[in-house]
């Protein structure tokens, strides 16, 4: 399986997964709770670990940058992904949602879509990094078994 569909469907199911859970906060009202936002970090380990470890078990790759590149990918692909949808949501389908940020402990007042797309992107890209290398640290000694027949 080529990596790049590995990167694209793993991404794709950290997308979905984020975007069911905030859809799952609105409408059973826990929306106006920041401190729920962190198990966004669950969806982004669980995807990065499929990734890696498909690549692994399907495309038989051991070097640890591969792997590491695959984590990054494919978290790097999820946060563009999560960036637009929040883009449409705040546009098209609760623009109120601004203020909800901006009365958080987080983000603090006078927020613009803008800002908040910016700090997003840096605060993906961080954590891409550092959920990949921390997985990779479980995997660095994995050995892939070869079936020789």
């Amino acid at each position: 399986m080529n990596s790049n569909k590995i990167i694209i469907n793993n991404a794709i199911l950290i997308f979905a997964g984020i975007a069911i859970f905030f859809l799952l906060m609105k409408v059973l009202g826990l929306d106006k709770i920041s401190e729920l936002r962190f198990l966004n970090f669950g969806f982004i380990l669980w995807g990065i670990n499929n990734a890696i470890r498909t690549n692994m078990n399907k495309n038989k790759e051991s070097l640890y940058i591969n792997n590491f590149s695959v984590g990054i990918g494919t978290s790097i692909m999820a946060v563009g992904l999560s960036i637009v949808g929040i883009i449409i949501y705040v546009d098209f389908i609760d623009p109120s949602f601004m203020s909800v940020l901006e009365n958080s402990a987080f983000w603090g007042q006078n927020l613009s879509l803008g800002l908040v797309v910016f700090a997003l992107a840096i605060e993906g890209i961080a954590s891409s990094v550092i959920c990949s290398f921390i997985l990779m640290q479980y995997y660095k000694n994995y050995k892939i078994s070869v079936n020789i027949a």
